[in-house]
């Protein structure tokens, strides 16, 4: 029973205090998810993977994998509940407000300090994923110093290419994300 309670109990923190969206979330589901050692961090970048080829938002399906995977159903049905409440809560409340006070300055000074900080939290999480899925070892200077010396050591170079196809043909293309997450997928089969 405590372990349900702390499972809404640390996602509905997640969504009361998470702007920004899934993105800008995964750094703090990551730190809240590893604090209490639900699952390994290797784990954890498996799951941001399921959850960009599953239907739904990145924090809702994160927060069901984990708490089924903690707790069962019951967790499943707790963790979700916890990341969804609030947010519906809080729009629940400001949907009343929002128009009336659309032009006010103060409204204005909020969403342009909170929009570069998102912006901030999303790069982070960007950062934090390519650590384990490009790059052989944390970023930091010994990285630096083994990229600039030996670079095939520092970077795993099939996943670079993978994300470098990836990212020019959202660049360059109007395919749909999907579709390029399903045919990385069939690349990666044949390439690993």
């Amino acid at each position: 029973m405590s372990e349900l309670i702390t499972l809404f109990s640390v996602f509905f923190k997640l969504g009361l205090f998470c702007f920004g969206g899934g993105y800008a979330m995964i750094p703090l589901i990551q730190d809240e998810i590893l604090k209490y050692g639900w699952i390994t961090p290797s784990e954890f970048y498996d799951i941001i993977a399921v959850t960009e080829i599953t239907p739904g938002p990145i924090a809702i399906n994160a927060a069901t994998f984990v708490g089924h995977r903690t707790a069962g159903i019951a967790g499943a049905f707790c963790a979700t509940s916890g990341v969804i409440l609030p947010s519906f809560i809080l729009v629940l409340i400001i949907s009343k407000f929002f128009f009336k006070f659309n032009e006010n300055p103060v409204k204005k000074s909020i969403f342009y300090c909170v929009r570069p900080a998102v912006m901030g939290m999303i790069v982070y999480a960007a950062m934090s994923v390519a650590q384990t899925s490009v790059f052989k070892s944390g970023i930091n200077a010994e990285f630096f110093k083994t990229l600039i010396s030996s670079p095939a050591s520092a970077v795993d170079i099939k996943s670079l290419i993978i994300f470098i196809a990836a990212f020019l043909l959202l660049l360059k293309t109007k395919i749909n994300p999907i579709f390029i997450l399903i045919a990385m997928a069939v690349v990666g089969i044949f390439v690993f």
